[in-house]
C-alpha cells in the first residue's frame, strides 16, 4: 500500500506524537500519510471523530491510534468507504486494537509490503420506534445496549425473534451484540466468548431479576425486538438504547428497538499471525 490515513485520538496521544512518527515513517519511505487529529467532541449530527467525506479518494488504509473506542468510532464514520483499519493500543487493554506502540516500525513495514490479512467483522443495524414513528436509527460494531434510564429501577422487557414471543423478565437492560462485542460489555455482563470473525447475535441480559434468564445466541439471519415493558407506569424515568456506548435514544413503555446484522461490516487489518484463542489467552492473563 502507498497511501494512509491516521486518526489519532488525542487524549491518548498527546501532541500527536505517535501519529507524527508515523507520518513522518511513512514519508521517509516515499509513501503518502494524511494525519487527522480527533478530540471527540463533534457537535450533535456531525462525524464523531472522522468526517468520512474529508479522507482523500486514493486513501487505501486507515490507522487509528487510541484504543479500543477510538476504533469502533472510526469504523462506524468510515463504514460507507470499505476501508481496511488497524488499531493501534495507547490504553491498557484493547481486543480490537491489537497492534503496540512500540512494535509500529515493524508494523508499517509489514503495510507498506502489503504483508497482512484483513478480517471481516459483522455489524449491527438498529431503530428505535415510537408507536409508527422511527426514533432513531444507527448501526454498531460492538453492541446495541438497551437499559435504565435515571432512578435505580429495573427495566420490564420482552423479547421477540422473528415475530415469536420468547420471554419477559425485569432487569438492568439487554445488551445485543456482535461477536466482536462478545469481549466488551457483554463479558462484564456473563455473556459468552465467541471468536469474532463468526457472524451471530448474542442476547446478554444485565442483572436480570429472574434466575430463568441466561444469555443466547442466535444466527445472524434472524430479527430481534425488545420491547420495553409496561410494568411501570409512563410518567417515571424510562429506557435508553445505546450504540456502541456512543449515540443513543431514550424509551417509554411501548417503545421497542428492532435490532438485525447490518448490510455494512467492518474490515479489520491483522499483523499477528497468532489465533483468537491466543490473543484471548494474553489479554486475560493481564
Amino acid at each position: 500500500m502507498n497511501t494512509f490515513y491516521v486518526i489519532s485520538n488525542e487524549l491518548k496521544d498527546p501532541g500527536a506524537e505517535t501519529a507524527n512518527f508515523i507520518r513522518s515513517y511513512f514519508a521517509e519511505r516515499g509513501k503518502t500519510c494524511y494525519l487527522r487529529e480527533c478530540s471527540g467532541m463533534a457537535a450533535p449530527g456531525q462525524c464523531r471523530y472522522t468526517d468520512a467525506k474529508q479522507l482523500p479518494a486514493d486513501v487505501e488504509c486507515v490507522l487509528v491510534l487510541g484504543g479500543d473506542g477510538t476504533l469502533l468510532h472510526a469504523a462506524r464514520d468510515l463504514v460507507e468507504r470499505h476501508l481496511p483499519l488497524l488499531g493501534v493500543n495507547m490504553g491498557t487493554l484493547g481486543y480490537l486494537a491489537e497492534v503496540e506502540r512500540k512494535n509500529l516500525p515493524e508494523v508499517l513495514d509489514k503495510l507498506i509490503a502489503d504483508d497482512f490479512m484483513t478480517e471481516e467483522r459483522m455489524m449491527l443495524s438498529g431503530a428505535a420506534w415510537h408507536q409508527n414513528r422511527i426514533l432513531m436509527s444507527d448501526i454498531a460494531l460492538n453492541d446495541i445496549v438497551i437499559s435504565r434510564n435515571g432512578r435505580m429501577r429495573v427495566v420490564d422487557i420482552n423479547i421477540y425473534v422473528d415475530g415469536v414471543f420468547l420471554y419477559s423478565y425485569a432487569a438492568d437492560g439487554i445488551i445485543v451484540s456482535t461477536p466482536t462485542g462478545s469481549t466488551g460489555y457483554s463479558l462484564s455482563a456473563g455473556g459468552p466468548i465467541v471468536e469474532p470473525a463468526s457472524s451471530m447475535l448474542l442476547l446478554t441480559p444485565i442483572a436480570p431479576h429472574t434466575m430463568n434468564a441466561r444469555p443466547i445466541v442466535l444466527p445472524d439471519d434472524v430479527e430481534v425486538v425488545v420491547e420495553i415493558g409496561t410494568g411501570h407506569a409512563r410518567d417515571m424515568d424510562g429506557a435508553e438504547a445505546t450504540f456502541d456506548g456512543d449515540t443513543s435514544v431514550k424509551l417509554h413503555s411501548g417503545d421497542r428497538v428492532v435490532i438485525s446484522k447490518a448490510q455494512q461490516a467492518t474490515w479489520l487489518i491483522k499483523i499477528k499471525h497468532t489465533s483468537f484463542l491466543e490473543i484471548l489467552r494474553e489479554k486475560m492473563n493481564k
